[in-house]
């Protein structure tokens, strides 16, 4: 089975959707008129077809491996990098002050749907480097930004994330990495670091780590830590790559999945390092490409979940077994029912982390804080709708395939595999939706109640077409503002033990919302059969998932870790 890059359902979300030309009528990205933006998708598609697509199962088969101290990655993976880096599919969002094309978030988040599809362990080197220009670009020094900025732009060199370490996981501010000031512009980094996607490869000049660590008068917590870029080789004086800094892989990890992708631990002992803003501000400048990280691991989740579903739908439209209509699997009402709920859910939270993207571009090109609200609140949800939907996708797919989806050579479990860890790293889907629950509604629920208004006014407008698809969004809308207005008033430790149903019913119900919009803009055709799906078998679930949220905490934490025991 062959990826084919869905740019027709990309054209009618960005057009139709999820607002995008709004996106273009600002003067910042004025240039992405709809011929440039479809220009670019369909060359980037061709990527993603003829190059990256070919190496996904051989990156399974062939992983990266540490020989000898040194990265050796997958056959094929290097070719394959530099397709990325020439085409200039790194820096699309990033600054033409340093040789980036000045696009769109949401143009590189279509580009990284795509990318992920074909080959989610390749893709999560360039997702990282995306977020690094991000992080430099806003809280570097400028001596930084020259020197690091167009390597890592063209592609030349690479950048990583160092967050977590094994004592301290999701608690970044129980991490034990200090630095010292060398008194010349210079810092020394010692401590370790796990879990680093893409630590070293073979392919570039350099690898730019992003580290924490604490200062000798930092603070205990987060407020005490600070950021410093430690790059593998220290630059000479031509900024090119020099001696090697005192910093090394220590071992890669052995993974259930994204073998061709190296999850590295890093040893760091004295190594050379330059301050990323003020000192004990680092997790300022640290959530910027976090941020970036979450929208990018999203969308990862989705691409995924396009993958699988192509996979599970090819092998549908060729598998006889039984008597159907068709011939094949297809005409049996079950495996029919699995591959519209893996499509619909793919375009709802295709759909949901789009408009993040176009939040984030309209708050950068107009400075309006409502705008940067609603991209804050819909981070979170992103982030844990679109990986539960790669997971869930993946895994129904494996179904699909029946006995086959559960031996490897079919390829169909490797994208369940290779999916399973986004729903963990760069905060748990838990985390984020505790985050929802918490800071996002410290606002007494004005982002959401903005965003509610929002669907319900396009509801209401939705009546005069199509009442039978409008009328249970308008009132999955109101159900859910009604749980908003509860957990207000609520205790924030109250609010966690539902957090998670509550996160999946906000999904749900945009889902629906962005399915609506759809079926109006495209009557009578697929996209309106896949809507009226969405909306009459899948929304219903946020009735249950509500009740879940509301329930009484007391009776979740009523159960003892002696109740638990076995």
């Amino acid at each position: 089975m062959t990826y084919r890059a869905p740019l027709d359902e990309f054209q009618l979300l960005l057009n139709k959707v999820v607002g995008f030309p709004a996106v273009a009528e600002t003067e910042r990205f004025a240039e992405a008129t709809p011929d440039m933006v479809g220009a670019i998708l369909s060359e980037a598609g061709k990527l993603c077809e003829d190059i990256l697509a070919p190496l996904n199962r051989s990156g399974d088969l062939d992983p990266s491996v540490l020989e000898n101290g040194k990265m050796r990655t997958s056959e094929g993976f290097a070719d394959g990098y530099r397709a990325i880096a020439e085409g200039g599919w790194i820096s699309t969002a990033a600054s033409p002050d340093y040789g980036g094309m000045g696009l769109p978030m949401t143009v590189t988040t279509v580009v990284n749907d795509m990318m992920s599809s074909a080959c989610l362990s390749l893709q999560l080197n360039p997702l990282m480097t995306q977020g690094q220009i991000e992080a430099l670009e806003h809280h570097a020094s400028d001596a930084v930004k020259d020197l690091y900025l167009p390597k890592l732009i063209t592609g030349e060199w690479a950048g990583t994330m160092n967050l977590t370490e094994p004592q301290a996981g999701s608690d970044v501010g129980a991490l034990s990495s200090k630095a010292t000031d060398n008194g010349d512009g210079t810092y020394s980094v010692t401590g370790s670091k796990v879990f680093i996607s893409w630590g070293d490869n073979d392919f570039t000049g350099n690898v730019c780590h992003l580290v924490l660590a604490r200062l000798p008068d930092g603070v205990p917590g987060t407020k005490g830590i600070s950021l410093f870029l430690v790059p593998r080789n220290i630059p000479d004086a031509n900024g090119d790559p020099g001696v090697a800094n005192s910093l090394k892989v220590v071992s890669v990890e052995h993974k259930m999945g994204l073998h061709g992708s190296p999850t590295c631990v890093m040893s760091f002992e004295g190594a050379t390092g330059w301050l990323i803003g003020e000192p004990h501000d680092g997790m300022r400048a640290m959530f910027t490409m976090m941020n970036n990280a979450r929208l990018g691991v999203a969308i990862q989740g989705i691409g995924v979940a396009e993958g699988a579903y192509q996979h599970a739908l090819s092998y549908a439209n060729e598998r006889k077994q039984g008597r159907s209509p068709e011939g094949t699997i297809i005409g049996h009402a079950d495996v029919r029912r699995m591959l519209a709920t893996m499509k619909a859910e793919t375009f709802a939270a295709r759909a949901i982390g789009l408009s993040l993207a176009v939040a984030i571009d309209m708050s950068n090109a107009s400075g309006d804080a409502d705008w940067a609200s609603r991209a804050a609140f819909f981070t979170p949800i992103a982030k844990a709708f679109g990986t539960d939907t790669g997971i869930d996708v993946a895994n129904m797919g494996v179904q699909v395939h029946g006995g086959m989806g559960f031996v490897e050579e079919t390829g169909a479990a490797q994208y369940l595999r290779d999916v399973r860890v986004t729903a963990i790293y760069e905060g748990t889907n838990g985390i984020q939706a505790m985050d929802l629950v918490g800071r996002k509604l410290m606002d007494g629920g004005e982002a959401a109640g903005r965003l509610l208004d929002e669907i319900e006014a396009f509801a209401e407008a939705a009546r005069a077409t199509m009442p039978d698809l409008a009328e249970p969004v308008w009132q999955a809308s109101e159900s859910l503002r009604e749980a908003v207005e509860t957990l207000v008033t609520r205790d924030m430790a109250d609010r966690f033990g539902g957090a998670v149903p509550f996160l999946r019913a906000f999904a749900r119900v945009l889902g629906g919302y962005f399915h609506l919009r759809a079926a109006i803009a495209e009557p009578g055709t697929a996209t309106e059969r896949l809507a009226r799906f969405y909306i009459t078998r899948l929304l219903p679930e946020h009735i249950g998932l509500l009740s879940h949220a509301l329930e009484d905490n007391a009776a979740l934490m009523a159960i003892t870790p002696e109740d638990l025991a076995v």
